[in-house]
């Protein structure tokens, strides 16, 4: 490997890291736009106002980029730089990532981390949108590529319940985890506080 090779394959991995977890925010946050108090065609508007408001951002931002183009030399610094700190490799963050455990860690240990996990995203509502809790998976590198009825069965396999309406304060009733069904399951201390996204 050349002296420019290990570099450059840094910032090609940070890239595609960078541009997936873009595409996974994106998604999940026009995903939060479906109404689950609604049905059909007008559950999904919200969804479709979103994208709108994505490819409406593009469009001005490519303009913008077209009327200043020394303008796409700070962008492409901005990302050069978040591509090489997203290229230097995985960061272990145990407290978000319930699911990656030693190989010898026991059913028991993995489950726990997870119920933790959870409980840590409630807080203090009243339950947490699986929607929500995949996304903040994904944006800590869990569970790539799993769709929201695949993290259901998913956690359903390791016998966590999950509702099929709970509803959260100020994002409305969808699919989820309820605080008086994961309560009984931990024993979390009372000052712990909920960890933010990244």
């Amino acid at each position: 490997m050349t002296r420019l090779a290990r570099p450059a394959a840094r910032l090609a991995t940070g890239s595609a890291t960078v541009a997936r977890r873009l595409t996974r925010r994106a998604a999940a946050w026009v995903a939060r736009g479906r109404r689950a108090d609604l049905t059909g065609w007008r559950a999904a508007l919200g969804c479709w106002l979103r994208i709108t408001l994505l490819v409406f951002g593009l469009y001005l931002l490519w303009r913008i980029v077209r009327a200043v183009p020394a303008l796409m030399w700070l962008l492409s610094g901005v990302w050069a730089i978040a591509a090489w700190r997203a290229g230097r490799g995985p960061v272990t963050e145990p407290a978000e990532s319930p699911t990656e455990q030693p190989a010898d860690a026991s059913r028991g240990d993995v489950r726990a981390a997870t119920l933790e996990w959870i409980w840590q995203r409630i807080g203090d509502r009243q339950g947490v949108h699986l929607r929500d809790l995949l996304a903040h998976a994904h944006a800590h590198g869990m569970f790539t590529g799993m769709e929201v009825a695949e993290f259901r069965g998913h956690l359903e396999r390791w016998d966590i319940p999950v509702r099929a309406r709970v509803r959260v304060r100020g994002q409305g009733v969808t699919v989820g985890i309820h605080r008086d069904d994961i309560q009984p399951l931990t024993s979390p201390s009372p000052e712990a506080a909920p960890l933010e996204a990244a």
